[in-house]
C-alpha cells in the first residue's frame, strides 16, 4: 500500500505501520511525484485549498483521503464515489478551543488596546469588561465546541450550546435566532456547508444586543463580511476572527482598520502539538484501512 504524506518528518511521528506500507512525501508544491499515480492513501497538507483537489485525477488507485484539518469544505462533494474522505476530528480540539477562549478573554479585557499602548510607551489605566457572568452561545457542538465549553465553565459563564440537531443540553439550530438576543458572546465553530455559508448575515447580527462579541473560529464565509463591517464600523458589536472572507485578507480591506476587531491570520490550529496529534490519527487510520475496518471521521453531508 502506498501512502502519500505531506511532511518528511512524519515518518518519525508515525507509530508502527502494517507490513507492506510504502511511504512517499509531497508537500503540495509543484508537481506531485510519480508515485502519486499509485497512491491508495493520501494525506494532503494541512489547510490545503481546493487547488489541490485536481491532483486526485492522477491517483488511479486512490481509496482514502485523510485530511489534517477539522474542516472538509474544500473537499466534500469533490472526491470520487469510491474514495473515502476523512477529516481530522479530535486533532484540533485543544488548539482551536484554546484560541477561542483566549480570543474571548483578550477581547473582553481589551488586550489589543493595551498592547498598542505598550508599543507607544503609554501607561493607560482603565477598567474593562469581564467574562464572569456572561452568556456564551456556542454554535457548533462537535468535539471542538465541547472542548471550548469545558474550558469556559470555570469562568462562571452561562453556556448555551447549539447544533444542527438538538439533543439533551443542546438547542437545535432552528432555535438560534431566539437565543441571540440574550447572548453576550457568540462563538462560531460550525463546518462550512451550504447550510452555514452566510448564516451570520445582517439579520443574525441585528438580533445580537449592543456590545455583544462575535467570535469566528469556523470558516470565513460563515459570516457575511460586509454585514459585520457595518456593525463594527458604528461600534455596536465587537468581534474576534481567526478566519475571514476573503482569505488571506488583502491589503486595504476594511477589516484591517475597522474598530472593535481582534484579528489573527487563521492560526487557531497551528500549534506545536499539531503534527504529533495528526500523525497519531494517520497511524490509526492506516491500520484500520489495511485491516479492512471502518475508518473514523468519515465525512458525510460536509461534516
Amino acid at each position: 500500500m502506498k501512502v502519500l504524506l505531506p511532511h518528511p518528518e512524519g515518518i518519525n511521528l508515525l507509530g508502527d505501520l502494517p507490513d507492506g506500507v510504502d511511504l512517499y512525501f509531497w508537500d503540495g508544491e509543484g508537481d506531485p511525484p510519480e508515485s502519486a499515480t499509485e497512491t491508495e492513501f493520501w494525506v494532503p497538507p494541512f489547510l490545503a485549498t481546493d487547488s489541490l483537489v485536481h491532483v486526485m485525477d492522477r491517483m488511479r488507485s486512490l481509496a482514502v483521503v485523510q485530511l489534517l484539518s477539522a474542516g472538509a469544505d474544500a473537499w466534500a462533494g469533490r472526491v470520487l464515489s469510491d474514495v473515502t474522505l476523512c477529516d481530522a476530528r479530535g486533532v484540533h480540539d485543544s488548539s482551536t478551543s484554546e484560541w477561542a477562549a483566549t480570543a474571548i478573554l483578550a477581547a473582553l479585557r481589551e488586550f489589543p488596546r493595551f498592547a498598542v499602548a505598550q508599543a507607544a510607551g503609554r501607561w493607560e489605566t482603565r477598567g474593562t469588561d469581564e467574562l464572569a457572568g456572561k452568556t456564551v452561545v456556542v454554535v457548533g457542538s462537535g468535539s471542538i465546541g465541547a472542548a471550548l465549553c469545558r474550558r469556559l465553565e470555570p469562568f462562571g459563564v452561562d453556556l448555551v450550546r447549539v447544533a444542527r440537531r438538538g439533543r439533551d443540553g443542546v438547542h437545535p439550530v432552528e432555535e438560534l435566532p431566539a437565543l441571540l438576543a440574550g447572548a453576550d458572546v457568540v462563538v462560531l465553530l460550525v463546518p462550512l456547508t451550504e447550510a452555514t455559508r452566510g448564516m451570520v448575515d445582517a439579520a443574525f447580527l441585528a438580533r445580537m444586543h449592543d456590545g455583544a462579541l462575535l467570535v469566528n473560529a469556523a470558516r470565513g464565509p460563515v459570516v457575511d463580511t460586509d454585514a459585520l463591517v457595518a456593525e463594527l464600523a458604528v461600534g455596536r458589536l465587537s468581534a474576534a476572527l481567526d478566519v475571514t472572507d476573503p482569505e488571506p485578507l488583502p491589503p486595504g480591506h476594511p477589516l484591517w482598520t475597522v474598530p472593535g476587531l481582534l484579528l489573527t491570520p487563521h492560526v487557531a490550529g497551528s500549534v506545536r502539538g499539531l503534527l504529533p496529534r495528526a500523525y497519531a490519527l494517520v497511524t490509526r487510520q492506516v491500520w484500520r484501512y489495511a485491516e479492512g475496518e471502518p475508518l473514523d471521521n468519515v465525512v458525510a453531508d460536509g461534516y
